[in-house]
């Protein structure tokens, strides 16, 4: 068996349902990155009287969204050349990162509605 080493390479063609779930989750990370840029630049631009506190957490929003941005297309990509070689899904650590990131930027905005 040639040895696959993209998503489209050797192996079989996985089942279709499987590859549209994984395109899918794929634009799920890429909606949740655009809603937390999104939320990033309300902060910043919305919140009245910015403070230290209103930066800090509209660019914990950027930035998180940018991590998630930059990390969904090689997700979709391991799990599509996984699926196509025969192979167990690999593990991943954005679900790890998400959830931190999320309660961080939870933490964030509950401090500037306490101290606001």
């Amino acid at each position: 068996m040639a040895e696959i080493n993209g998503p489209h390479d050797g192996g079989s063609e996985p089942d279709y349902r499987f590859t549209l779930a994984n395109e899918r989750t794929f634009l799920a990370w890429l909606r949740t990155a655009l809603g937390l840029l999104a939320g990033g630049v309300a902060v910043h631009q919305l919140v009245p009287d910015p403070s230290a506190l209103s930066t800090v957490l509209a660019g914990l929003c950027v930035v998180l969204a940018a991590v998630l941005a930059a990390s969904a297309y090689p997700r979709w990509r391991q799990v599509q050349t996984a699926m196509r070689a025969g192979r167990p899904l690999p593990k991943s650590g954005m679900l790890l990162v998400l959830t931190a990131g999320i309660l961080v930027i939870t933490l964030t905005a509950a401090a500037l509605v306490v101290f606001s």
